[in-house]
């Protein structure tokens, strides 16, 4: 599939369709506040992401794919998956039946389904580049590649201890400094093995960095997506959807303010010392790589037992995490059960029929 190159860089392949972007590695690096700025080109679009790594564990249990029954189920539920996202798509109604007739004939894949709703609101908007920020999906880059030869991949840097310290409050990750550092070399591992492999293909920005000048960071991004620097997006504050969010949940808060700077050392007051330690022995080789700093000498220690502490550290701080939200929030608390419930459902389906026998 050849791509058709403009002035600024490439957009289209050659069936005239968006150009695809995934952005990576791992949430809570700031990625909301990109995302928005950059939705005020209208030749780009990037929808509030499924987060189809929630979805994975399942697809095996479809069974083939090359059964049309198997896929057509998967066809639906993704197509329910979307529909129970926190934050609606708008305008946009998907067809299940349309979307399998769209693509039955080509490489059958739960990441093909995924992009042709994504694609397909793209072309409803007019944009000729669409952005995934389900960063989790840097671990099936390869696979996505094989689909999408010509995609790119934004890969957006935070410093670990900051990214920790603000994952440690996320409903979505673990309630443990070692646990989610851990998850975050895990990203980064992979984000690196994309870098290695297509280094033209992948735009590494520093989040603290657009903290101290969005635009010239903003104008990087753009050009190598091929779409124009607004000076528009500087002003976050007129964007309808960064308020709509910032009212949703307190994990989005800031994203209708400009950013701060000096929020980027706001760990040292989050964190402990000794959790601040446990990152950067952990993180080490990537800190050094991406030019962070280091507080201590990141010789923390790990055992075993510091592990299956830190496991039942982080189950209880889920726990309450979730009790806190219904309390705090009920709206914020009942769009996330209705998707965690709507897996739920899914994965109970798909044990309860045996997909050879399902009509």
């Amino acid at each position: 599939m050849n791509a058709i190159v403009n002035q600024q860089g490439p957009l289209y392949s050659a069936d005239n369709r968006p150009r695809p972007v995934l952005m990576v590695p791992l949430r809570r690096c700031g990625s909301h506040a990109l995302r928005l700025r950059l939705n005020f080109n209208e030749k780009f679009y990037s929808p509030y992401p499924l987060h189809i790594v929630d979805f994975m564990p399942m697809v095996p249990l479809y069974g083939d794919l090359s059964d049309d029954k198997n896929y057509f189920r998967l066809v639906v539920d993704v197509v329910g998956l979307q529909s129970s996202g926190i934050v609606k798509w708008t305008d946009i109604v998907f067809d299940p039946i349309a979307i399998f007739e769209a693509i039955g004939n080509e490489r059958r894949s739960v990441h093909r389904i995924v992009w042709e709703l994504l694609l397909r609101a793209g072309e409803k908007r007019g944009a000729q580049v669409v952005m995934d920020k389900s960063l989790d999906s840097v671990h099936y880059a390869k696979e996505l590649l094989t689909l999408f030869p010509h995609m790119l991949f934004l890969n957006v840097v935070r410093d670990p201890r900051a990214q920790v310290a603000s994952m440690n409050r996320a409903i979505i990750h673990d309630f443990e400094s070692s646990m989610n550092a851990r998850t975050w070399v895990m990203a980064h591992r992979a984000a690196q093995e994309l870098v290695a492999a297509f280094p033209e293909r992948v735009l590494t920005v520093r989040f603290e960095d657009f903290l101290l000048d969005q635009e010239a960071i903003l104008r990087k991004v753009c050009s190598f997506l091929g779409i124009e620097f607004l000076p528009q997006m500087l002003d976050v504050k007129a964007s309808v959807e960064a308020r709509q969010i910032s009212q949703m949940s307190a994990l989005w808060a800031s994203n209708c303010f400009a950013p701060i700077a000096a929020n980027k050392d706001k760990f040292k007051a989050q964190l402990s010392i000794q959790e601040i330690e446990s990152i950067e022995t952990i993180t080490h080789d990537y800190m050094v790589h991406y030019g962070y700093e280091f507080m201590t000498t990141a010789q923390a220690l790990a055992n075993d037992a510091g592990a299956l502490a830190a496991r039942r550290q982080s189950d209880l701080g889920r726990k309450k995490a979730w009790q806190a939200l219904e309390n705090d929030n009920h709206r914020d608390f009942t769009l996330r059960r209705f998707r965690a419930d709507y897996l739920a459902r899914v994965r109970a389906g798909l044990h309860a029929i045996p997909l050879d026998s399902a009509h």
